[in-house]
């Protein structure tokens, strides 16, 4: 059965990889997104800057009036601006929450009021193994992601009787455009990873795809390494 899945960042790399996902399974997947590029398949992106809460509840709405009730939302749109924290900008330590963590939060908040009417749904954060593994330069970074454990788990805990699950994702090192960037750090942490590579997108994606499934229906707040096992004891 085709059903209405809304995913955050699908313009490229982890989101991108989970929007085609669900399209594969034949779902009817909407894109809210900066960029209005998205894999082919998909059935509207909107231009949506996360961190702007009436715009993502705007977008919502309307994707609810086009699709119906909203019944898997990834919340993957996220970004980085690292830095030592003794020279991070205030502009850089905010912006990085106010899309990463608050952003999330407005996404979250928009699914799930369509969610607890229909009293189905499951809701996934893209988190990420940086709070707990520390990654240097990126206290913005690892503090939104450290957020949404908690977010998740207030929610998963308000949101429960009505039989939707939300659970986090922690990915470790993927191979994306966003960790190209961490140059020497990359190879540091690539050599660290037990299973000897780095993730590929789709890695990420199969998880997502399992965790919206009815196969994990019983698995709630939880925060789930995808990491190669890098963060063992996560």
């Amino acid at each position: 059965m085709t059903r209405h899945v809304i995913v955050t960042g699908a313009s490229r790399g982890i989101g991108e990889a989970i929007a085609r996902h669900f399209v594969e399974l034949g779902d009817s997947v909407v894109n809210l997104s900066r960029s209005l590029t998205a894999p082919p398949g998909v059935a509207k992106s909107f231009s949506v800057d996360v961190a702007d809460s009436t715009a993502v509840s705007d977008a919502v709405k309307e994707s609810v009036g086009e699709f119906g009730p909203v019944e898997v939302a990834v919340i993957n749109a996220g970004i980085t601006r690292d830095g030592l924290s003794v020279r991070m900008t205030d502009d850089q330590w905010r912006e990085v929450l106010a899309v990463n963590l608050d952003g999330a939060f407005y996404c979250a908040r928009a699914a799930l009021g369509s969610m607890i009417r229909a009293r189905r749904g499951s809701l996934v954060f893209i988190g990420s193994i940086s709070p707990f593994v520390g990654v240097a330069g990126q206290a913005n970074y690892a503090a939104a992601k450290a957020g949404l454990v908690g977010l998740a788990r207030a929610l998963a805990k308000e949101v429960a009787s009505r039989s939707i699950t939300v659970n986090v994702v922690a990915p470790g090192l993927v191979d994306t455009d966003m960790t190209s960037d961490l140059g020497v750090a990359r190879e540091t942490m690539a050599a660290m990873i037990p299973l000897g590579r780095v993730a590929t997108v789709d890695d990420i994606a199969g998880v997502v795809g399992f965790l919206a499934s009815n196969h994990a229906r019983y698995i709630t707040g939880a925060v789930i390494p995808v990491d190669g096992g890098l963060a063992m004891g996560l």
